[in-house]
């Protein structure tokens, strides 16, 4: 395992932090019920998370049991000291009150009396920055929190565009973020730039399964990473970055323990074997005329189309083969929700896009139909 400073934090962490989303039945209510199967899966994965080094442990009350699970199984069960792992949860009460009550009911849920980070979950949009940056709100409150020793330090995770992103670390409230940035999602670059300027520690998202569903990759993938896998390549590519800190992996949901063994060292910047792959990986986009062409320009477009990530999902099945990625992430837009919006192309919202912002030679539209018709599945009716 390797270790970096979580910037202004001056905390070691693990290059590697073990996500707590994804234990069995762990979505399941109520929050405060724990199977014993759940128990079992989360004890065999945090024993042999820090077997392999990892020291940083993740989870949110909005992951419903995680904390719950967590809770029993760090001091219950494993009866861990709580110096001998950093404890960073997430969540995102609209007052300050609320941030109040849910601060204690997730230190009773997890059994500690503080938390090494807390991070306000889900700044994805204006209405989100002004709910937990307002005067007398939500992060005024953590900061509270933070006097009085119950956190040490305050962040905020983000699934929002990076102009947002880069709002929330202007606003100098924060020491942490929390954000995606993979090989196959490299948008928020200019805001990692940002928070190592402000020195504020950078933790990656779920790069496996966000990132491509790269545990269970198509056979051009496997190929083009070779000889490392999938998993492997997209950490050793996040980590060149000497600015990001850690990646969230949601061991061993999202990736096998073993794909740690062939991760380390680490290279910054990238070694040159694997900037051969890079160069390999870049190459692939050569097989699509209009790979080129982002549609950030388009981003607030009055359809609601989410134009950038259609076509994102639309440049990785033509250059990469990642379908399975494609169709599972396509099919999660919702048009009003903050976490992945966007609205399908329906006839009438396709007549609704506004191709002034389009360049004349992209055919647009049906670059959009292609892909809606390659990646939407219907939800079956019951």
């Amino acid at each position: 395992m390797e270790f970096r400073k979580f910037g202004k934090t001056d905390k070691k962490v693990s290059v590697i932090t073990l996500g707590g989303m994804r234990y069995l039945n762990g979505w399941v209510e109520p929050r405060d019920e724990t199977p014993n199967d759940s128990l079992l899966h989360c004890q065999q994965t945090v024993e042999k998370a820090l077997e392999m080094g990892i020291n940083l442990i993740e989870t949110a009350y909005g992951y419903v049991k995680s904390e719950n699970i967590y809770g029993k199984v760090l001091n219950d069960i494993l009866k861990l000291k709580r110096d001998s792992y950093y404890l960073m949860t997430k969540g995102n009460p609209g007052t300050a009150e609320g941030t109040r009550k849910m601060v204690d009911e997730q230190l009773k849920a997890l059994k500690t009396d503080y938390f090494d980070f807390y991070a306000w979950h889900g700044i994805n949009n204006q209405e989100q920055f002004d709910i937990a940056c307002k005067k007398g709100g939500p992060v005024e409150e953590l900061l509270k929190l933070k006097e009085e020793g119950i956190i040490k330090h305050i962040g905020f995770s983000t699934h929002g565009p990076v102009e947002i992103i880069i709002k929330a670390i202007e606003s100098d409230l924060f020491e942490f973020v929390n954000l995606h940035y993979y090989y196959f999602y490299q948008r928020n670059k200019g805001a990692i730039d940002l928070a190592q300027s402000k020195d504020m520690g950078v933790f990656i998202i779920s790069p496996n399964d966000k990132g491509g569903q790269l545990s269970t990759p198509p056979q051009k993938l496997i190929d083009l990473t070779a000889p490392l896998t999938p998993v492997q390549w997209n950490a050793r590519f996040c980590l060149s970055n000497p600015a990001v800190h850690t990646l969230s992996f949601g061991l061993p949901v999202t990736c096998s323990f073993d794909e740690l063994d062939g991760l380390f060292p680490v290279s910054v910047p990238l070694s040159p074997e694997d900037s051969v792959i890079k160069q390999g990986m870049d190459s692939q986009l050569l097989l699509d005329l209009y790979s080129g062409f982002d549609g950030y320009s388009m981003s607030k477009d009055p359809s609601k189309i989410n134009i950038p990530e259609i076509l994102r999902f639309r440049t990785l099945l033509k250059c990469y083969d990642l379908k399975g990625f494609a169709q599972y992430r396509y099919n999660m837009f919702e048009e009003d929700e903050h976490w992945f919006p966007g609205s399908f192309p329906t006839d009438e919202k396709l007549h609704m896009i506004d191709l002034s912002k389009c360049p004349e030679h992209i055919p647009l539209i049906k670059m959009i139909r292609e892909t809606h018709k390659e990646l939407y599945r219907p939800v079956p009716k019951k």
